[in-house]
């Protein structure tokens, strides 16, 4: 076999890696509202969340995975060390916040990362600018959404649950909790394991010469076109996300499942629903979003429609930093490997 067969089936592997520590460090984002109101215990929890990201595969379509693979840099800058540097960014920016307990996005990591590893070969004008305006826009439209409609569904119910027995409400709300915590989970695997499709396919389509002349099962790898994304494809980066989901990321979890604001049942399923609904309509546009901005959104909301004061501001203003460094961060380390691969 080609050695450079060989070293795009190794990046390959490294987008799997990616995928699997995407869903190890995203793992709080699905899990941390319905351990925090004790609804799940953590390895329930875990288990449950991995099924419905897994699931994810057979409900929902690519398109977050065409905004990733061909929207975002020009196909004729890609090439194996470019990819690899954007994937080596990412996932090092990933595991320096995991470290830290903080709830980063590994979506715009890995925007970072191909945006830096572009920058490097080719300039600025690798970039697909038309291509980065509704990712950038969401970056703040994504927590916002969640955020409205938390607090909507909170008031809503709040309203019409008045005068309610509380342990009755209670009771019921811990079931439901179940039903949200799936939707969100759902959400979760059907946007950020397509940003590791689109990744996939873009490497193969720039590198499809390499596998024409190839025989056996390597000619089933060949991708002619950047807007078919292959079942193994999709099937592989479900089951990496779903497997670091189940491993979980237990320094975030208690972040956002504590120290933003304390929530109940009804609180959690208020965040889960809202966060679960604004990433779905995010895939639907083809918008890869940050999962955890929009779930840190949605339990702002919950906080919120108590009391502003239940919020706890400190924490999330710490967050918010982490969100404001991971592009330009993810990007320059990105840089570097990329710079370090060619050399």
């Amino acid at each position: 076999m080609p050695h450079e067969v060989v070293y795009v089936l190794a990046i390959v592997g490294v987008a799997l890696v990616f995928d699997f520590i995407n869903g190890f460090h995203d793992s709080a984002n699905s899990i941390a509202t319905v351990v925090s109101t004790r609804v799940l215990s953590p390895g329930v929890a875990v288990l449950w969340a991995a099924s419905f990201n897994v699931m994810a595969a057979f409900v929902v379509g690519t398109a977050v995975a065409q905004t990733i693979g061909k929207g975002l840099i020009a196909p004729s800058v890609v090439d194996p060390d470019l990819i690899l540097g954007a994937l080596l960014g990412a996932i090092v920016w990933n595991i320096i916040t995991w470290y830290f307990g903080l709830p980063s996005s590994s979506s715009h990591a890995l925007m970072g990362g191909l945006g830096g590893a572009a920058i490097a070969k080719a300039g600025f004008p690798a970039l697909q600018l038309a291509g980065w305006i509704k990712p950038l826009l969401f970056i703040f439209l994504a927590p916002l959404l969640g955020m409205v409609l938390a607090l909507i569904l909170t008031v809503a119910l709040s309203w019409l649950l008045h005068g309610a027995p509380p342990g009755p409400v209670d009771r019921v709300f811990r079931r439901l909790q179940l039903l949200s915590a799936a939707l969100y989970s759902l959400s979760h695997g059907a946007n950020d394991a397509q940003k590791t499709m689109g990744i996939i396919v873009g490497l193969l389509v720039s590198t499809q010469s390499l596998f024409v002349h190839q025989t056996g099962w390597m000619a089933h790898l060949h991708v002619p076109r950047a807007d078919h994304i292959p079942l193994w494809v999709e099937l592989s980066a479900y089951s990496a996300i779903g497997l670091g989901t189940a491993l979980g990321g237990w320094r975030i979890v208690k972040t956002m499942g504590s120290r933003i604001t304390k929530l109940r049942p009804f609180g959690g399923f208020c965040a889960e629903t809202a966060g679960g609904l604004s990433i779905l309509l995010s895939s639907y546009l083809g918008v890869p979003v940050s999962t955890t901005h929009t779930i840190t959104g949605a339990i702002v909301g919950v906080g919120a429609a108590n009391r502003i004061s239940a919020v706890r501001w400190g924490v999330a203003t710490r967050i918010v930093w982490a969100w404001i460094l991971t592009i330009p961060m993810s990007a320059a380390m990105a840089a570097v490997a990329y710079l370090v691969l060619r050399r």
